[in-house]
């Protein structure tokens, strides 16, 4: 059994950082719930406490010390950043070494396939989640809230979807974690905007999770145009994908292709 102790950063009366109209506490909050569904929903022979499930605000000693006394496998704290900067990063205590690092690598390597913005690296701070828990333990930076264009993307449900899987198929790599029923996606590339467009609501009229996805960043005052490459993408079980493949070749989109998220 894999026992995780999931941290959403900050909390009541402590907002975190703020900035274009966000507060940090509800975006950590978001992404863990994510993170905590998907575990418990998806796999085999995991347990996930939260040091919060609401507005709330455990002191930092209050979430380390549960942590510690349910003997946890592994500490995730999810945070969001500010400063002025843009892009993600991730922190493991200085010098800790593997497994650790080796840990942080893989859940890095993950959020940065979906995140959108840019790699600021993998790091190491004297925190006191990291110092003070017992077990091996990362935190996660997504993005600056006080950016406009990292906040844009705090705004967007598929963005905070995304981000949150993306933390879980990293733990999965981690830890060995075992799907309980594999969920895939069923990916159309090189679409136009327009094209991606009219295959969502089609497709969401048949029961699906559909989605176009830009395939270019955009500015928070720019749109789509027409043209600009997008992907289609349906997120559904191994046996409805397995069938959709075959569906869309037929229908013209030779390149379609399942993959498992």
């Amino acid at each position: 059994m894999f026992k995780l102790f999931l941290d959403p950063g900050h909390g009541g009366n402590d907002p975190g950082a703020v900035g274009n109209g966000l507060q940090e506490k509800d975006i950590t909050l978001s992404i863990s719930k994510v993170i905590h569904d998907t575990l418990t929903a998806e796999y085999n022979d995991v347990e996930v406490k939260m040091s919060r499930t609401g507005d709330a605000f455990p002191t930092l000693n209050q979430r380390t010390n549960e942590a510690n006394k349910w003997g946890a496998d592994f500490f995730l704290s999810v945070h969001i950043n500010s400063g002025g900067g843009t892009g993600f990063e991730s922190f493991v205590y200085p010098n800790v070494g593997p497994p650790t690092t080796t840990y942080q690598n893989l859940i890095h390597d993950e959020i940065m396939k979906v995140i959108g913005l840019n790699n600021r690296g993998r790091k190491q701070s004297d925190l006191h989640v990291l110092r003070v828990s017992n077990m091996p333990s990362i935190l996660t930076e997504s993005g600056f809230i006080d950016n406009p264009f990292d906040a844009g993307k705090m705004k967007d449900p598929n963005w905070i979807q995304a981000v949150g899987r993306a933390h879980v198929k990293g733990l999965e790599r981690a830890f060995n974690l075992q799907r309980k029923n594999p969920a895939y996606d069923v990916i159309i590339p090189n679409l136009s905007y327009w094209q991606a467009r009219a295959l969502v609501p089609e497709y969401e009229q048949r029961g699906y999770q559909a989605k176009g996805v830009a395939l270019k960043n955009y500015g928070p005052n720019e749109a789509p145009a027409e043209n600009d490459p997008y992907q289609f993408v349906i997120s559904t079980d191994y046996e409805n994908a397995k069938n959709l493949v075959i569906e869309f070749k037929r229908r013209g989109y030779d390149r379609t292709y399942g993959q498992e998220r």
